[in-house]
């Protein structure tokens, strides 16, 4: 059957209109703290909570950045540092693409070509670049810790 997560979204109020009900709601699972979510504050979401939009383009930048450093600690890369500014672009109904921009250092110089390969392999095993129908792409800068 694979891999199965369980997740619980749970909401209360009312909705006796559509600008009056609260979009406010808890993502909830076994074990772990819950996560404030709304809808996007354009769609009368709470600012100060995270959104599925926001959600989508934190799974594929956090998806990335594991899947990259299993994949240097494999192949001898001693990455120090990671920093992804991650931006997802939607029109009215989709996502056109995310664009991943990770800042990573390592620990040395002889470490920079293998790191920049491996962003592409990290990129193929993603699961969550590997379930979405739009682009999603990387443009990382590697840096030298110290230089």
């Amino acid at each position: 059957m694979g891999h199965v997560y369980e997740i619980e979204v749970t909401w209360s109020g009312e909705t006796t209109g559509y600008r009056s009900y609260s979009r406010n709601h808890e993502l909830l699972t076994a074990g772990r703290p819950p996560i404030l979510a709304t809808s996007d504050p354009k769609f009368r979401g709470d600012t100060d909570r995270w959104n599925p939009e926001q959600l989508l383009v934190a799974s594929l930048s956090d998806c990335h950045m594991l899947w990259f450093l299993h994949l240097c600690a494999e192949a001898g890369v001693v990455v120090t540092r990671y920093h992804d500014t991650a931006v997802g672009v939607m029109d009215d109904v989709r996502f056109q693409h995310v664009t991943l921009r990770p800042k990573v250092t390592v620990r040395d110089a002889s470490m920079v070509d293998k790191a920049v390969a491996l962003h592409a392999v990290a990129h193929e095993k993603c699961f969550i670049a590997n379930s979405v129908n739009f682009p999603v792409t990387h443009e990382p800068t590697i840096e030298v810790t110290g230089a």
